[in-house]
């Protein structure tokens, strides 16, 4: 009976041994060490011997010997991930991933009890959506990650988190008050997990609509089990509520439908506006008023703020106009 050969992981002797060179050489040579006189034949022989014997360098001893394990961690609430947050995520892990860096995302649950995965992957940034408990700072920095962002010895100035992803509620809003509208409702969602952020987004809203003198009836979780939302949305109109400020586009797709199936007419009746720009914004009939993240941009500015973090300068300013844009549809009317 045989048995097919043990292969062997290539290893720096190896390759040392084929070149005739020493070790401390090979390692220069792969780690692209400065300040190091190695003639440019000898690194080219060494690399080429390392591509003969398919050497592949061992992430662990690489991450010793440097002190970086080259990940970033990107942690994530116990949210539903929309279109908008899935696009930026994308445009940050490609641009990371041309640093030479990979970005691992990761959600923990309230209910969960595995460890941290910070302390699995030992990564050289923890990037938080959101601000980290003192506990898991402390943690964090017992570990000897010192990497944190948002970083918990820094405050945010006053306003930036409206001009980064925060400003849409107080643009829907503004949105139907240059359209005549002045008494308006604000559609919300019952998932526990989305708690928080809509009542934040609520806030922002009201915020707004006081303001610039607007009246806006108590929110509603029109996705309640067993809420009757034709009756609810004709509740709406017959209080002269003229606009629907939605959570995201898929409560106002839901807002429009229950208009539509209890008679009434979306605009003409009751204008309906969303947000996240989701595909189905465009798709839903009439098409769906929205506003729109851009998730390229917001992106880029998570990469700038780990690879600033990392290399230990500023990051970029941030630019002075907000995220987000309003793209107007057929669910929004003038009025008035």
């Amino acid at each position: 009976m045989t048995t097919a050969p043990q292969t062997r992981r290539a290893t720096a002797a190896d390759i040392a041994r084929a070149v005739g060179v020493s070790r401390a050489t090979v390692g220069y040579v792969l780690n692209d060490t400065p300040g190091q006189t190695i003639s440019a034949s000898t690194r080219e022989r060494v690399l080429d011997a390392a591509r003969a014997l398919g050497y592949r360098p061992h992430a662990a001893a690489q991450a010793l010997a440097s002190g970086r394990t080259r990940i970033v961690l990107l942690v994530l609430p116990d949210w539903p991930q929309d279109y908008s947050v899935r696009r930026y995520i994308e445009e940050a892990s490609l641009l990371l991933d041309e640093a030479g860096y990979t970005l691992v995302t990761w959600t923990p649950h309230a209910t969960g009890r595995t460890r941290p995965l910070w302390q699995l992957l030992d990564p050289d940034v923890v990037f938080g959506f959101l601000p980290f408990s003192d506990a898991d700072v402390a943690a964090m920095r017992e570990q000897g990650i010192r990497a944190i962002i948002p970083d918990p010895d820094v405050e945010a100035p006053a306003g930036e988190a409206e001009r980064v992803g925060g400003a849409g509620p107080a643009l829907q809003v503004q949105h139907l008050y240059e359209l005549g509208h002045r008494r308006i409702a604000f559609a919300s969602t019952s998932d526990p997990r989305l708690a928080d952020l809509s009542r934040e987004r609520h806030d922002v809203a009201l915020r707004a609509a006081t303001a610039r003198g607007m009246t806006c009836a108590p929110p509603e979780l029109v996705d309640a089990p067993g809420i009757d939302l034709e009756t609810l949305v004709h509740g709406w109109v017959r209080d002269e509520v003229t606009g629907v400020v939605a959570y995201n586009d898929d409560i106002a797709a839901m807002v429009a439908g229950a208009a539509i199936t209890a008679g009434l007419d979306v605009p003409e009746d009751v204008s309906v506006i969303g947000h996240d720009d989701s595909p189905l914004a465009s798709l839903f009939l009439p098409r769906l008023s929205s506003v729109h993240l851009d998730g390229t941009a917001l992106g880029r500015l998570v990469a700038d703020l780990v690879l600033a973090k990392i290399e230990g300068r500023e990051p970029a300013p941030l630019p002075p106009v907000t995220f987000e844009t309003v793209i107007p549809r057929a669910s929004t009317r003038r009025v008035g």
